[in-house]
């Protein structure tokens, strides 16, 4: 009987690279300091073994990484291989085309999904599987509405792209993203067009986001859209916030109900959005794991799709602190 050096795991990375991540032989051979045809012999053994059919069985390839994300943060995680040398923009295609496969096997007739729109969340939705349902609606997390963008437009597209996806119907939250005056906010809420819209969005089967952040190649639409002034981002960074979750603003430790911004944000309460039984967080960029943390921290996110390097720093950047006590933000 031949034998071979490589485990399952090792094959099933290659094969995830492969198959789902489009990557040529060749660059996987580079990657791994390997020969093509040795590539070649480790996609024919996937095969023999069967963990190759017609697509991979297996989500990740990356079992250690996933196991240990699980036991840290007490989430699901599913670890997408990347080469090292990817740029984050295919680093982010490639986590964006496992987290879409993924909500397409949530997504299931009568499900409720909640989108936030963002960089991320919209390559999410350039990848979804198409699936035929009945009675899905798609709802949309936190308001998109500015003044110097065209954000609207693109939220639109976003929503479009899901509900083509699964035959479902979208319901658009029509409010700012930030309000001037949270007074302004609470009289909104009040109002039964936007009330049934939040009460949805309390009513999610899932939800899938990506962390925000004002650093890396790939900035938020939140803070490279001009939704928020320097004044806006000189006090978040003293106020300790790291990056938001659906436009509500997270610190480090995972605190957030005392954060002023919070009371004038469109986004979900995070102790209310704790309570949706899936929590998928997709994540593609080192420059997103303060803001991962935080998230964790705060306990909205219950699945993670992120990339193996940044999978890896995110181990490396330790456990998230306890909880906080946090006070819900009156709506």
């Amino acid at each position: 009987m031949e034998s071979h050096p490589w485990s399952d795991d090792e094959l099933r990375r290659v094969a995830t690279l492969y198959y789902y991540g489009d990557e040529t032989m060749e660059t996987i051979a580079a990657g791994a300091g390997v020969s093509r045809s040795t590539v070649s012999r480790q996609l024919n053994l996937a095969r023999r073994r069967g963990i190759v059919r017609i697509d991979i069985r297996s989500g990740d390839g990356t079992g250690g990484l996933s196991a240990e994300l699980a036991k840290r943060f007490g989430i699901e995680a599913h670890v997408v291989p990347v080469r090292e040398t990817a740029t984050d923009s295919h680093r982010l295609t490639q986590v964006a085309r496992s987290a879409g496969r993924l909500l397409s096997d949530w997504f299931d007739d009568d499900t409720v999904m909640g989108v936030a729109w963002g960089t991320t969340v919209s390559s999410v939705m350039e990848h979804l599987v198409p699936k035929r349902t009945r009675g899905g609606t798609v709802v949309q997390l936190n308001g998109a509405v500015h003044a110097a963008s065209a954000e609207v437009r693109y939220v639109s597209d976003l929503l479009g792209r899901a509900c083509d996806a699964f035959d479902a119907r979208p319901v658009f939250f029509p409010v700012p993203a930030f309000f001037d005056d949270p007074a302004t906010k609470a009289a909104l809420w009040r109002e039964r067009s936007i009330a049934s819209v939040v009460d949805l969005q309390q009513r999610c089967d899932f939800v899938v986001f990506g962390v925000g952040s004002w650093w890396g190649q790939l900035t938020s639409q939140v803070y490279a859209g001009g939704y928020l002034d320097a004044e806006d981002i000189t006090a978040l960074k003293h106020a300790g916030v790291v990056g938001d979750v659906c436009t509500t603003f997270v610190r480090g430790d995972g605190s957030w109900a005392d954060l002023r911004i919070n009371e004038r944000t469109s986004g979900p309460d995070l102790g209310r959005l704790a309570l949706v039984p899936r929590r998928l967080c997709v994540v593609a960029s080192s420059s997103r794991i303060p803001g991962t943390l935080g998230a964790l921290g705060a306990g909205a996110i219950s699945h993670l799709v992120i990339d193996e390097q940044t999978a890896t720093e995110l181990l490396r950047a330790g456990a998230p602190r306890a909880r906080p006590r946090q006070r819900r933000v009156r709506r």
